[in-house]
Protein backbone atom coordinates (compact mmCIF):
# COMPACT_ATOMS: atom_id res chain seq x y z
CA UNK A 1 0.00 0.00 0.00
CA UNK A 2 1.21 3.46 -0.96
CA UNK A 3 1.75 5.52 1.86
CA UNK A 4 1.95 9.17 1.91
CA UNK A 5 4.08 10.25 -1.39
CA UNK A 6 7.38 7.94 -1.77
CA UNK A 7 6.42 4.99 0.67
CA UNK A 8 5.44 1.49 1.13
CA UNK A 9 3.72 -0.10 3.99
CA UNK A 10 4.18 -3.89 3.47
CA UNK A 11 0.89 -5.04 5.51
CA UNK A 12 1.69 -8.40 5.33
CA UNK A 13 4.97 -8.37 6.91
CA UNK A 14 7.94 -10.64 4.69
CA UNK A 15 10.17 -11.76 6.69
CA UNK A 16 14.41 -11.89 6.59
CA UNK A 17 14.51 -15.33 6.85
CA UNK A 18 17.78 -15.70 6.81
CA UNK A 19 21.20 -14.20 6.02
CA UNK A 20 24.52 -14.75 4.82
CA UNK A 21 27.81 -12.11 5.07
CA UNK A 22 31.35 -12.73 3.88
CA UNK A 23 34.44 -10.36 4.14
CA UNK A 24 37.59 -9.52 3.56
CA UNK A 25 40.99 -9.51 5.87
CA UNK A 26 40.27 -5.66 6.27
CA UNK A 27 36.80 -6.67 7.61
CA UNK A 28 38.68 -9.63 9.62
CA UNK A 29 40.38 -7.05 11.79
CA UNK A 30 37.24 -4.88 11.63
CA UNK A 31 35.17 -3.82 14.69
CA UNK A 32 32.13 -6.72 14.08
CA UNK A 33 34.31 -9.84 12.55
CA UNK A 34 32.37 -11.82 14.91
CA UNK A 35 29.37 -10.75 12.75
CA UNK A 36 30.50 -12.44 9.48
CA UNK A 37 29.76 -15.81 8.31
CA UNK A 38 32.84 -16.08 6.15
CA UNK A 39 36.17 -13.92 6.40
CA UNK A 40 39.30 -14.14 4.03
CA UNK A 41 42.57 -13.67 4.89
CA UNK A 42 43.99 -11.67 1.38
CA UNK A 43 41.95 -9.91 -1.49
CA UNK A 44 42.44 -12.28 -4.27
CA UNK A 45 40.32 -15.15 -2.68
CA UNK A 46 42.06 -17.75 -4.69
CA UNK A 47 41.40 -15.99 -7.94
CA UNK A 48 43.31 -14.12 -10.45
CA UNK A 49 41.37 -10.84 -10.88
CA UNK A 50 40.03 -8.41 -8.20
CA UNK A 51 36.82 -8.64 -9.90
CA UNK A 52 36.53 -12.32 -9.65
CA UNK A 53 36.87 -12.51 -6.14
CA UNK A 54 34.24 -9.98 -5.50
CA UNK A 55 32.01 -12.13 -7.29
CA UNK A 56 33.58 -15.03 -4.70
CA UNK A 57 32.11 -12.26 -1.93
CA UNK A 58 28.49 -12.07 -3.00
CA UNK A 59 28.23 -16.02 -4.10
CA UNK A 60 29.32 -17.29 -0.59
CA UNK A 61 27.04 -14.89 1.29
CA UNK A 62 24.07 -16.21 -1.34
CA UNK A 63 25.13 -19.48 -0.77
CA UNK A 64 25.11 -18.94 3.64
CA UNK A 65 21.69 -16.97 3.52
CA UNK A 66 20.23 -20.21 1.46
CA UNK A 67 22.12 -22.66 4.11
CA UNK A 68 20.58 -21.29 6.56
CA UNK A 69 17.31 -20.87 5.51
CA UNK A 70 17.38 -24.85 4.69
CA UNK A 71 16.73 -24.00 1.45
CA UNK A 72 17.43 -24.84 -2.21
CA UNK A 73 18.51 -21.97 -4.76
CA UNK A 74 15.47 -23.87 -6.90
CA UNK A 75 12.69 -22.84 -3.85
CA UNK A 76 13.71 -19.48 -4.75
CA UNK A 77 11.63 -17.50 -7.67
CA UNK A 78 13.79 -14.25 -7.92
CA UNK A 79 17.29 -12.88 -7.01
CA UNK A 80 17.60 -9.27 -6.52
CA UNK A 81 21.29 -8.26 -6.45
CA UNK A 82 23.57 -5.66 -7.16
CA UNK A 83 27.46 -4.12 -6.89
CA UNK A 84 29.52 -0.80 -7.97
CA UNK A 85 31.30 -2.92 -11.04
CA UNK A 86 30.71 -2.09 -14.76
CA UNK A 87 27.46 -2.90 -15.69
CA UNK A 88 27.54 -4.76 -12.51
CA UNK A 89 28.93 -8.15 -13.92
CA UNK A 90 30.25 -9.79 -10.57
CA UNK A 91 26.60 -9.56 -9.54
CA UNK A 92 25.58 -10.97 -13.04
CA UNK A 93 28.46 -13.64 -12.86
CA UNK A 94 26.87 -14.64 -9.43
CA UNK A 95 23.39 -14.92 -10.94
CA UNK A 96 25.14 -16.91 -14.14
CA UNK A 97 26.35 -19.33 -11.22
CA UNK A 98 23.11 -19.75 -9.46
CA UNK A 99 20.39 -19.52 -11.97
CA UNK A 100 17.72 -17.88 -10.00
CA UNK A 101 15.44 -15.69 -12.49
CA UNK A 102 17.50 -12.60 -11.63
CA UNK A 103 16.69 -8.73 -11.70
CA UNK A 104 19.96 -6.84 -11.50
CA UNK A 105 20.13 -3.37 -9.56
CA UNK A 106 22.07 -0.18 -9.59
CA UNK A 107 21.46 2.38 -6.66
CA UNK A 108 25.70 3.01 -5.89
CA UNK A 109 25.76 2.07 -2.29
CA UNK A 110 21.97 2.67 -1.67
CA UNK A 111 22.09 -1.30 -3.55
CA UNK A 112 21.33 -3.35 -0.36
CA UNK A 113 17.87 -1.00 0.51
CA UNK A 114 16.98 -0.79 -3.14
CA UNK A 115 17.30 -4.67 -3.19
CA UNK A 116 15.43 -4.74 0.30
CA UNK A 117 12.60 -2.76 -0.27
CA UNK A 118 11.91 -4.00 -4.10
CA UNK A 119 12.15 -7.38 -2.81
CA UNK A 120 9.17 -7.08 0.41
CA UNK A 121 7.11 -5.29 -2.27
CA UNK A 122 6.87 -8.21 -4.39
CA UNK A 123 6.58 -10.71 -1.49
CA UNK A 124 4.17 -8.31 0.21
CA UNK A 125 1.85 -8.57 -2.69
CA UNK A 126 2.27 -12.55 -3.07
CA UNK A 127 4.71 -11.89 -6.31
CA UNK A 128 6.94 -14.79 -4.46
CA UNK A 129 7.50 -17.15 -1.81
CA UNK A 130 10.79 -16.62 -1.57
CA UNK A 131 13.61 -14.19 -2.54
CA UNK A 132 17.23 -13.86 -2.71
CA UNK A 133 18.77 -10.38 -2.19
CA UNK A 134 21.63 -8.79 -1.31
CA UNK A 135 24.64 -6.36 -2.43
CA UNK A 136 28.40 -6.27 -2.31
CA UNK A 137 31.75 -4.46 -3.26
CA UNK A 138 35.86 -5.14 -2.89
CA UNK A 139 38.14 -2.64 -1.94
CA UNK A 140 40.37 -3.00 -4.93
CA UNK A 141 37.88 -3.94 -7.61
CA UNK A 142 36.07 -0.37 -6.23
CA UNK A 143 39.04 2.05 -5.86
CA UNK A 144 40.10 1.18 -9.20
CA UNK A 145 37.63 1.47 -11.44
CA UNK A 146 36.33 4.79 -9.59
CA UNK A 147 39.90 6.23 -7.85
CA UNK A 148 42.94 4.82 -8.66
CA UNK A 149 44.52 1.06 -8.22
CA UNK A 150 45.42 0.44 -4.61
CA UNK A 151 49.09 -0.32 -6.05
CA UNK A 152 49.73 3.41 -7.01
CA UNK A 153 49.91 4.04 -3.23
CA UNK A 154 47.71 7.19 -3.71
CA UNK A 155 47.63 9.36 -0.76
CA UNK A 156 43.77 10.32 0.46
CA UNK A 157 42.24 13.84 1.98
CA UNK A 158 41.11 12.82 5.63
CA UNK A 159 37.47 12.95 3.83
CA UNK A 160 37.71 10.19 1.99
CA UNK A 161 36.41 6.37 2.73
CA UNK A 162 37.34 3.03 2.63
CA UNK A 163 35.52 0.69 0.65
CA UNK A 164 34.44 -2.40 2.22
CA UNK A 165 35.09 -5.56 0.90
CA UNK A 166 31.93 -7.36 1.51
CA UNK A 167 28.95 -8.91 1.11
CA UNK A 168 25.60 -9.66 2.58
CA UNK A 169 22.42 -11.38 1.56
CA UNK A 170 19.23 -11.90 2.84
CA UNK A 171 16.36 -14.69 1.90
CA UNK A 172 12.72 -13.25 1.98
CA UNK A 173 10.33 -14.81 2.78
CA UNK A 174 6.40 -14.62 3.14
CA UNK A 175 5.77 -16.33 6.34
CA UNK A 176 7.96 -16.72 9.28
CA UNK A 177 9.12 -20.43 9.96
CA UNK A 178 9.22 -19.29 13.95
CA UNK A 179 9.23 -16.78 16.10
CA UNK A 180 11.66 -13.58 16.73
CA UNK A 181 12.53 -13.15 13.47
CA UNK A 182 12.77 -9.79 11.51
CA UNK A 183 10.16 -8.40 9.35
CA UNK A 184 10.48 -5.40 6.66
CA UNK A 185 6.93 -3.66 7.93
CA UNK A 186 7.80 -0.17 5.16
CA UNK A 187 9.98 1.52 3.09
CA UNK A 188 10.94 4.60 1.78
CA UNK A 189 12.05 5.28 -2.10
CA UNK A 190 14.39 8.20 -2.38
CA UNK A 191 14.64 11.11 -4.85
CA UNK A 192 18.08 12.01 -6.43
CA UNK A 193 19.40 15.04 -4.73
CA UNK A 194 22.89 17.17 -6.46
CA UNK A 195 23.71 19.36 -4.22
CA UNK A 196 26.67 20.48 -7.20
CA UNK A 197 29.50 19.00 -4.71
CA UNK A 198 32.06 17.35 -7.60
CA UNK A 199 35.10 16.02 -5.10
CA UNK A 200 35.19 11.67 -5.21
CA UNK A 201 36.80 12.03 -2.19
CA UNK A 202 33.97 13.40 -0.05
CA UNK A 203 31.11 11.18 -0.83
CA UNK A 204 29.62 11.81 2.93
CA UNK A 205 29.69 15.13 2.48
CA UNK A 206 28.05 14.44 -1.37
CA UNK A 207 25.54 12.11 0.01
CA UNK A 208 23.98 13.58 3.41
CA UNK A 209 21.43 15.38 1.83
CA UNK A 210 19.89 12.60 0.59
CA UNK A 211 20.05 10.86 3.43
CA UNK A 212 18.27 13.73 5.46
CA UNK A 213 15.89 14.21 2.32
CA UNK A 214 14.69 10.46 2.60
CA UNK A 215 14.62 10.47 6.08
CA UNK A 216 12.48 13.41 6.45
CA UNK A 217 10.23 12.23 3.78
CA UNK A 218 9.98 8.75 5.60
CA UNK A 219 8.69 10.36 8.78
CA UNK A 220 6.15 12.65 6.97
CA UNK A 221 5.14 10.07 5.08
CA UNK A 222 3.99 7.37 7.60
CA UNK A 223 3.20 10.06 10.49
CA UNK A 224 5.64 9.03 12.95
CA UNK A 225 8.09 10.58 15.58
CA UNK A 226 11.52 9.45 15.46
CA UNK A 227 11.23 7.97 18.88
CA UNK A 228 9.50 4.85 17.03
CA UNK A 229 12.28 3.65 16.41
CA UNK A 230 15.44 2.43 18.70
CA UNK A 231 17.80 2.90 15.70
CA UNK A 232 17.77 4.96 12.63
CA UNK A 233 21.35 3.57 10.81
CA UNK A 234 22.16 5.47 7.82
CA UNK A 235 24.39 3.28 5.09
CA UNK A 236 27.76 4.87 4.99
CA UNK A 237 27.94 8.24 5.12
CA UNK A 238 31.49 8.42 7.80
CA UNK A 239 32.00 11.30 9.93
CA UNK A 240 31.72 14.10 7.72
CA UNK A 241 28.49 12.44 6.32
CA UNK A 242 26.78 11.78 9.30
CA UNK A 243 27.46 15.08 10.88
CA UNK A 244 26.04 16.87 8.12
CA UNK A 245 22.74 14.46 7.94
CA UNK A 246 22.33 15.06 11.90
CA UNK A 247 22.42 19.18 11.40
CA UNK A 248 20.14 18.87 8.49
CA UNK A 249 17.36 16.72 10.01
CA UNK A 250 17.57 19.18 12.75
CA UNK A 251 17.01 22.36 10.11
CA UNK A 252 14.50 19.71 8.92
CA UNK A 253 12.49 19.92 12.45
CA UNK A 254 13.47 16.30 13.29
CA UNK A 255 14.48 15.87 16.37
CA UNK A 256 16.50 13.06 16.95
CA UNK A 257 18.73 11.82 19.70
CA UNK A 258 22.45 12.12 18.69
CA UNK A 259 23.19 8.50 20.02
CA UNK A 260 20.19 7.21 18.33
CA UNK A 261 21.49 7.91 14.82
CA UNK A 262 24.44 5.33 13.89
CA UNK A 263 26.45 4.88 10.30
CA UNK A 264 27.10 1.63 9.32
CA UNK A 265 30.75 2.83 7.58
CA UNK A 266 31.62 4.19 11.52
CA UNK A 267 30.20 0.86 12.72
CA UNK A 268 32.17 -1.53 10.74
CA UNK A 269 36.28 -0.90 11.23
CA UNK A 270 38.17 -0.28 14.67
CA UNK A 271 39.05 3.36 15.89
CA UNK A 272 42.44 2.75 14.69
CA UNK A 273 42.12 0.82 11.30
CA UNK A 274 43.72 3.65 8.93
CA UNK A 275 40.21 4.27 6.55
CA UNK A 276 40.09 8.14 6.95
CA UNK A 277 36.26 9.14 6.90
CA UNK A 278 34.86 5.53 7.50
CA UNK A 279 34.09 2.83 5.43
CA UNK A 280 31.92 3.12 2.35
CA UNK A 281 30.62 0.61 -0.68
CA UNK A 282 27.52 -1.52 -1.41
CA UNK A 283 28.80 -4.36 0.59
CA UNK A 284 28.60 -1.65 3.71
CA UNK A 285 25.23 -1.50 4.39
CA UNK A 286 24.77 -4.86 3.42
CA UNK A 287 27.12 -6.74 5.81
CA UNK A 288 26.13 -4.63 8.81
CA UNK A 289 22.56 -4.91 8.56
CA UNK A 290 22.45 -8.60 7.25
CA UNK A 291 25.39 -9.54 10.10
CA UNK A 292 25.39 -7.19 13.05
CA UNK A 293 22.20 -5.52 12.66
CA UNK A 294 20.23 -8.62 12.44
CA UNK A 295 21.82 -10.09 15.13
CA UNK A 296 21.74 -7.41 17.75
CA UNK A 297 17.55 -7.93 16.64
CA UNK A 298 17.54 -11.56 17.44
CA UNK A 299 19.52 -10.79 21.09
CA UNK A 300 16.96 -8.34 22.29
CA UNK A 301 19.48 -4.80 21.59
CA UNK A 302 16.68 -3.69 19.46
CA UNK A 303 12.73 -4.06 18.18
CA UNK A 304 12.69 -1.41 15.79
CA UNK A 305 15.24 -0.07 13.27
CA UNK A 306 15.21 2.23 10.24
CA UNK A 307 18.33 1.42 8.11
CA UNK A 308 18.82 4.34 5.01
CA UNK A 309 21.60 3.37 2.61
CA UNK A 310 22.93 6.07 0.49
CA UNK A 311 24.52 6.41 -2.77
CA UNK A 312 26.88 8.62 -5.09
CA UNK A 313 25.24 7.99 -8.33
CA UNK A 314 28.71 9.20 -10.33
CA UNK A 315 30.97 7.24 -12.89
CA UNK A 316 34.24 7.41 -13.84
CA UNK A 317 32.87 8.70 -17.04
CA UNK A 318 30.37 11.37 -15.42
CA UNK A 319 33.55 12.49 -13.07
CA UNK A 320 35.62 12.75 -16.11
CA UNK A 321 33.32 14.86 -17.95
CA UNK A 322 32.85 17.21 -14.74
CA UNK A 323 29.36 16.72 -13.74
CA UNK A 324 28.33 16.51 -10.13
CA UNK A 325 27.30 13.99 -7.90
CA UNK A 326 23.85 13.06 -7.82
CA UNK A 327 22.81 10.92 -4.82
CA UNK A 328 19.91 8.68 -3.57
CA UNK A 329 19.02 7.01 -0.13
CA UNK A 330 16.72 4.39 0.81
CA UNK A 331 15.21 3.75 3.94
CA UNK A 332 13.55 0.39 5.06
CA UNK A 333 11.86 0.13 8.11
CA UNK A 334 12.68 -4.06 10.00
CA UNK A 335 11.16 -5.05 13.45
CA UNK A 336 10.89 -7.88 15.05
CA UNK A 337 7.48 -10.16 14.55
Amino acid sequence: MLKGKQSWIFQNRPVIASTGVSGGPFEANGNLADDFDVLHDDLWMGEDSYEKAHRVLLEEAGQTALQKSNLQKEDIQFYIAGDLINQITPTSLTARTNQIPYFGIFGACSTSMEGLALASFIVNYQGADYILTGASSHNAAVEKQFRYPTEYGGQKPPTAQWTVTGAGAAVIASKASKQNMPVTTSATIGKVIDMGLTDPFNMGGAMAPAAADTITAHFKDMQLDPSYYDLIVTGDLGRIGQETTFELLGNNGLNIEREKLKDCGLMIYKEGQPVQSGGSGAGCSAAVLYGHLINQMKQGEYKRILVVATGALLSPLTFQQNESIPCIAHAVSIEMN
